[in-house]
């Protein structure tokens, strides 16, 4: 076995299908992937998606990427793209299940958002990207994993799947992590756990990162928030660390998930928080 770290995290002659390509930490990711010879296959809501494809289509050459713009919540829509993508592709080996609405229609920084507030359509669309999009995806790209035998999918979770939001970080902030969101990406792990059990004979492997608190001053959400000074030390003295962490250091755990450096693991939470749920 070769031992060289450029060797065995290696992405090369592999293709990637990551959703939410075009997120604040989606786009990392997606960096990640191609700069490690991966060949991206970016799936978004967003325009600015096209904008970052095209940069990385500069930088990485017009092989590495493909992009489709797609709204996850027509389902029938993305049933027809996956089917399209399986038919173009063919072999998909890695699946990151990275897109979740995050917004006050899911409950976020809205007093609507809590639990006394809550209603069902942000329970369902947060269950839609915590469980019913990583499900179809997986159904349409599986039957070709298991085909060659091997495939990893990676779901992007959250701290907040294996512990409770602290109400004492939220007291006289705009901000709000709805209970939806970490029962959603609870029930994520447990998919995970489940789709390893399953399809492990078959040489598919399942696993979840859970991010912790994540800073970034153009997006907002549960894994990023705005650069609110307060609210930022309050984070930064719950980690053992003594900060928050930055995007780049996702990257790391992608590639190791992704590669054949995680050949012999599956069914894992691996949680990149700087010790936040530890304490």
């Amino acid at each position: 076995m070769n031992f060289n770290a450029n060797t065995l995290f290696s992405l090369t002659g592999k293709t990637v299908l990551l959703t939410g390509a075009s997120g604040f930490l989606g786009r990392t990711m997606a960096e990640a992937i191609l700069a490690n010879g991966g060949r991206l296959v970016a799936l978004g809501r967003s325009e600015r998606l096209q904008e970052l494809c095209r940069q990385w289509t500069a930088t990485f050459g017009p092989q590495q990427v493909i992009s489709h713009r797609i709204d996850m919540h027509d389902h029938s829509k993305l049933s027809s793209l996956l089917d399209h993508i399986v038919q173009q592709e063919g072999f998909i080996e890695v699946l990151i299940n990275n897109a979740h609405e995050l917004g006050s229609s899911t409950g976020f920084n809205t007093p609507m958002g809590s639990i006394e507030n809550s209603n069902p359509d942000q329970w369902a669309r947060n269950f839609a990207g915590g469980v019913h999009w990583p499900v179809l995806l997986a159904q349409k790209l599986a039957p070709a994993m298991k085909a060659h035998h091997r495939g990893s999918i990676i779901n992007i979770a959250t701290m907040y799947a294996v512990v409770a939001p602290n109400p004492h970080l939220y007291e006289g902030t705009t901000f709000l992590n709805p209970p939806a969101y970490g029962a959603a990406k609870a029930a994520m792990l447990a998919l995970t756990r489940y789709m390893a059990s399953f399809w492990g004979t078959a040489g598919i492997r399942a696993n979840a990162i859970l991010p912790g608190p994540f800073s970034n001053t153009q997006d907002s959400g549960p894994n990023s928030v705005k650069n609110d000074d307060a609210f930022l030390d309050r984070l930064r003295v719950r980690t053992c660390l003594g900060r928050v962490g930055q995007p780049a250091e996702l990257a790391g755990a992608t590639l190791f998930l992704a590669s054949d450096a995680s050949s012999y693991v599956t069914g894992h939470a691996l949680v990149v928080d700087g010790g936040w749920t530890i304490t």
